[in-house]
């Protein structure tokens, strides 16, 4: 189980503008690669008597306030979980609300992001989408292709097993081609195959809504990633909540199974 981190009172929320709170996380090292999974949209809805779908459009809100927060603080990836696998198990109206949300995100925010010079790629089971959802995701991808600042890659009909099997055969196939021997998988070898092959693994993982679970998301990536866990809803998470996540991971000792000396 995981441990759920707090923000230090010196820290909290209400004390902090926006301007000082980057200041400080600006002040420190800055980490490569930031992994969130966007959780609690159908609970934000639920406390209001709102369909989920009002949830799941609320949470776009703080997927733009993610973005140019992790922007601002000069992370240059940054990987959010926002369709799993496990997801299409969901209703039918529910799963065409994702996918008309992601459409009308898509003709919002790709010009914007272009203009930042922010990157969006999108990995997972792509093919699974409806055609208008795959039609979007080549907008993106295309109309931000040229950016040169913050990575943003979106997890979208993504399942970490499902990858790694996946890698598995692509290199059992190599094998039996006799392209490759067994003995010489490494590690390395093997997450180059996986679709996060050409990216850092996360340097932090961050979880809203207070669950506890990695959610079959960058199982083999996240091995060594700080986990931050917040009772924040999705829908309620700001830059500023990303800000604190980024300063309790500066007072980690990250020692990767070795000891201090």
């Amino acid at each position: 189980m995981f441990q759920q981190s707090r923000m230090p009172e010196h820290m909290s929320q209400d004390r902090l503008s926006k301007t000082a709170t980057l200041d400080a996380v600006k002040a420190g090292p800055t980490l490569t690669h930031v992994a969130i999974i966007m959780d609690g949209n159908g609970r934000w809805a639920g406390q209001r008597d709102l369909p989920r779908w009002e949830g799941h459009r609320a949470g776009m809100v703080a997927v733009r306030e993610v973005i140019e927060g992790a922007a601002s603080a000069g992370i240059a990836h940054l990987t959010l979980y926002a369709f799993s696998e496990e997801n299409w198990s969901r209703s039918p109206v529910e799963v065409a609300a994702l996918m008309t949300l992601l459409e009308e995100y898509v003709k919002k925010e790709r010009e914007k992001l272009a203009d930042r010079g922010i990157r969006v790629t999108v990995f997972g089971d792509i093919d699974r989408l409806p055609a208008g959802a795959r039609g979007a995701i080549d907008q993106l991808e295309n109309t931000t292709a040229e950016g040169e600042g913050l990575q943003v890659h979106l997890a979208i009909s993504y399942g970490s097993k499902s990858e790694i099997v996946a890698a598995a055969r692509t290199l059992a196939k190599k094998c039996q081609a006799g392209e490759l021997a067994p003995e010489d998988i490494t590690q390395e070898l093997f997450a180059g195959e996986l679709l996060t092959g050409d990216w850092p693994d996360p340097d932090l993982l961050i979880r809203t809504s207070g669950e506890q679970r990695i959610s079959n998301f960058l199982l083999w990536q996240l091995a060594y990633a700080e986990i931050f866990v917040t009772d924040t809803l999705w829908p309620d998470f700001t830059r500023e909540h990303l800000f604190g996540a980024l300063l309790d991971y500066r007072n980690r000792d990250r020692r990767f199974g070795l000891v201090d000396a």
